[in-house]
């Protein structure tokens, strides 16, 4: 009878992907004292990543979320600000949303399809809200999806009377990651993730100044 070893076995570095998606880095999730725990460590990631895709001409899109009145993320407040800038060009763009999910109702899906997209990355914040919703619809969408762990966080859940105690946040954000199931490709390390240039490299993407929020007249 063979002994199998309890020990995690490393996973396989995964093929270059596209196309890079960074979730909410707004400044009401990393900067400050309400940012989440591990906020400087995903934006050392992100930073990373984003130069790295820049340099593989792949598509870099930053997600915006637009929250209510009186929400920290309210737009044009400080806090719904993104903290990492956005370089111009057609290979960069943001795209704001109202959902958790940042194929909701916005040109997320249009900007991947046009630029030939076939595989992305994904970081950013929250692990189990809108970093979960959009990786999960691209998966749906057909989409390889990569999603380094180190580049992702989100909040503490509070302790919970009859239910349990305070979840730590890391151990929600691998929570989030399980719940994605087998298609996802879980990667330990940001620097582990390859970028190629986007196949059809749009000719024109909208400067993020002219974005404008889901479901306004353009």
């Amino acid at each position: 009878m063979t002994e199998h070893s309890t020990r995690p076995r490393p996973a396989p570095r995964p093929h270059p992907v596209e196309a890079l998606i960074v979730v909410d880095a707004q400044a009401a999730f990393v900067t400050g004292r309400e940012a989440v725990p591990e906020s400087a460590r995903v934006l050392d990631r992100a930073r990373d990543l984003i130069a790295r895709a820049r340099a593989a001409g792949a598509l870099v899109v930053q997600l915006q979320n637009d929250g209510p009145p009186g929400a920290v993320d309210e737009p044009h407040t400080p806090g719904w600000e993104l903290h990492l800038p956005v370089a111009p060009g057609p290979l960069e763009t943001v795209v704001r949303k109202t959902d958790d999910d940042g194929f909701a109702d916005t040109r997320l899906g249009a900007l991947l399809a046009d630029a030939g997209v076939r595989a992305l990355a994904v970081c950013g914040v929250l692990s189990e809200m809108c970093v979960s919703a959009t990786a999960r619809t691209a998966l749906a969408n057909g989409f390889r999806v990569v999603l380094p762990h180190d580049a992702h966080a989100t909040y503490d859940i509070p302790a919970a009377h009859g239910i349990s105690g305070m979840v730590p946040a890391a151990m929600s954000s691998r929570a989030a990651e399980w719940a994605l199931g087998d298609e996802v490709e879980i990667v330990a390390r940001a620097a582990d993730v390859p970028f190629t240039g986007a196949p059809r490299p749009p000719g024109r993407i909208r400067p993020p100044a002219a974005e404008t929020a889901p479901g306004a007249a353009p």
